[in-house]
């Protein structure tokens, strides 16, 4: 019998394999071209890229193509340079706050929760706390409903395939109802966080997106309740787009982003 180490690998394996490399390097697959790099018919190449989405290694979008999944999020993570993207951010966070006068901060997408990578804090004696929270539910957050606008219905289905994460103070109670929820946030361009992960928290919420327009990280602004207006929404979402477009034309020179 052949030694282990010269057999060649599971063919199964080495298919999957093959795939989750293409997927971490940021490649777009259809049923047919995954077939095609691998040799093998289309329904094969279907059933794994099936096994991949289930287990959150790819995501299949509203076009019915396959990108990477939550799984792969640390190596996309990796790719990106969250340390740069946030050396790249700082300065906008900064005059946010100078512009806005309340708490801003920065957020990237981990499965179904965010998490607080930066910010910037207000000097006004009623103000947010930056970091309140390391980790918080993607749903119930501005910066994470943005960050969810920007993946397909069926990427939201696959990243809370075992329902919401419980959250005290959340005003949204089921998948169905968040993909509701997600469609304004689309068309309007920013997310409105009303008293859904503190009492007495309220947020405006961006998407920072790549050139292939994928989430890159989200900026929100936290704002006492006490201050939050319609006018305070408008203003704040006003600038925190304006700070995201910076933002994607200094990642696109930059090269920190696919």
């Amino acid at each position: 019998m052949r030694n282990s180490e010269q057999q060649p690998p599971l063919d199964s394996v080495d298919r999957a394999l093959k795939l989750i490399v293409a997927l971490r390097n940021g490649e777009v697959l259809s049923v047919k071209s995954a077939a095609e790099r691998l040799n093998v018919v289309p329904s094969t190449a279907h059933r794994l890229l099936a096994a991949l989405c289930h287990g959150g290694f790819a995501m299949q979008n509203r076009e019915r193509l396959y990108r990477a999944g939550p799984e792969l999020a640390a190596w996309s993570e990796a790719s990106r340079s969250i340390s740069h993207v946030r050396q790249i951010v700082r300065p906008e966070l900064e005059t946010l706050v100078g512009i806005l006068d309340e708490t801003v901060q920065v957020w990237v997408l981990e499965g179904p929760q965010v998490r607080y990578v930066d910010g910037v804090e207000s000097d006004q004696t009623l103000r947010i706390r930056v970091g309140m929270w390391d980790q918080v539910p993607a749903y119930c957050s501005a910066g994470g409903k943005a960050l969810l606008a920007a993946l397909s219905n069926s990427e939201i289905e696959q990243l809370h395939g075992g329902g919401l994460p419980p959250w005290r103070s959340t005003r949204i109670t089921s998948v169905v109802a968040l993909k509701r929820h997600l469609a304004t946030v689309r068309q309007q361009g920013y997310a409105t966080n009303i008293e859904e992960a503190a009492q007495g928290v309220n947020g405006i919420g961006v998407v920072v997106l790549d050139r292939q327009g994928r989430p890159v990280v989200a900026i929100s602004a936290a704002i006492p309740s006490i201050r939050f207006s319609k006018e305070k929404v408008a203003a704040c979402s006003s600038a925190l787009l304006a700070a995201a477009h910076a933002v994607e034309k200094r990642l696109l020179t930059s090269g920190a982003v696919g």
